[in-house]
């Protein structure tokens, strides 16, 4: 077991345990990831003002990665670490969950989708239409111009929503037959932002390792 990675997101959802030496790691787990990454503990609110603060703390948190990314070496955005995303992919996989928890399954929009969104394999796995998204790969520019349009939606919602409305239900966006409220699409929301973030900081710090290994030495 030396040495053993295990990289698993829905460990810390109830009723997720791993024990080590008769302990319950996953709590401290997340304490570490909320210590490294501040902002990401007010996931957890449940009130409209809490949400607020929540999606303030995103959006600040993605600003600061979008602004260290812009910074390395220039085609930084689409480099892959292994075969996980890079890091323009990750941002559009976010307007596309945006897109199915805000505009899909909270609002209700009947095509939801930006074209510059990417799905994941889920997604083509269940049969679902992908002819809305864009066959190439969009620009970084009009990458964040989506990206920018799909955080101000939130960020529009959250500013007018009332206690009784994250109360009310709605249809899962993957299967209608179930309900759910609209605090947890936004819970959604804001679990797909923090995960991907730490994903995309992962890749990041793997890069600037690499370039710097590569850098010429004077």
């Amino acid at each position: 077991m030396d040495g053993l990675d295990i990289d698993a997101p829905w460990l810390l959802e109830e009723p997720g345990r791993l024990i080590v030496n008769g302990v319950d790691v996953a709590p401290l787990v997340d304490d570490e990831l909320d210590r490294r990454f501040p902002g990401r503990a007010l996931r957890r609110a449940s009130s409209a003002d809490g949400l607020r603060d929540a999606w303030a703390a995103v959006e600040h948190a993605w600003q600061s990665a979008i602004r260290r990314v812009d910074a390395m070496q220039p085609g930084s955005v689409d480099a892959q670490i292994g075969d996980e995303w890079s890091f323009a992919q990750t941002v559009r996989h976010l307007v596309m969950a945006t897109d199915t928890w805000l505009r899909k399954a909270v609002q209700g929009v009947e095509q939801p989708y930006h074209p510059a969104g990417l799905p994941d394999t889920s997604f083509v796995e269940d049969g679902r239409d992908t002819s809305v998204f864009s066959v190439g790969s969009p620009s970084w520019a009009e990458v964040l111009q989506a990206r920018a349009d799909r955080v101000g939606m939130v960020r529009e919602f959250l500013g007018s929503v009332s206690e009784d409305e994250l109360t009310s239900t709605r249809p899962n966006p993957h299967a209608p037959e179930h309900q759910e409220t609209v605090l947890s699409c936004v819970r959604t929301i804001l679990e797909e932002e923090w995960e991907h973030l730490r994903y995309a900081t992962r890749d990041l710090d793997a890069l600037e390792r690499s370039q710097q290994e590569d850098a010429p030495r004077g």
